[in-house]
């Protein structure tokens, strides 16, 4: 995580930065919940996957957002 430093009158005062956007291909977001990426794929059609981001014909998944959909299927 970097942060930006500024001079003002001789104080350094940090600015803090955001948090950094993990964002996982299908192949390492299949490995990460242990799913084969057939599984993946098809659970993205049906609409009933985890939460993706489509860039063109990209795909990617949020690390943060793959965590929490498998917290909201834990029984």
């Amino acid at each position: 995580m970097t942060s930006q430093v500024s001079h003002s009158g001789g104080a350094i005062a940090r600015k803090p930065s955001a948090p950094a956007i993990v964002l996982l291909t299908p192949r390492e977001a299949a490995k990460l919940l242990k799913v084969s990426l057939s599984w993946l794929a098809k659970a993205r059609m049906r609409g009933d996957g985890p939460p993706y981001i489509k860039f063109g014909k990209s795909i990617r998944y949020s690390e943060s957002a793959l965590l929490e959909w498998l917290k909201s299927r834990q029984r």
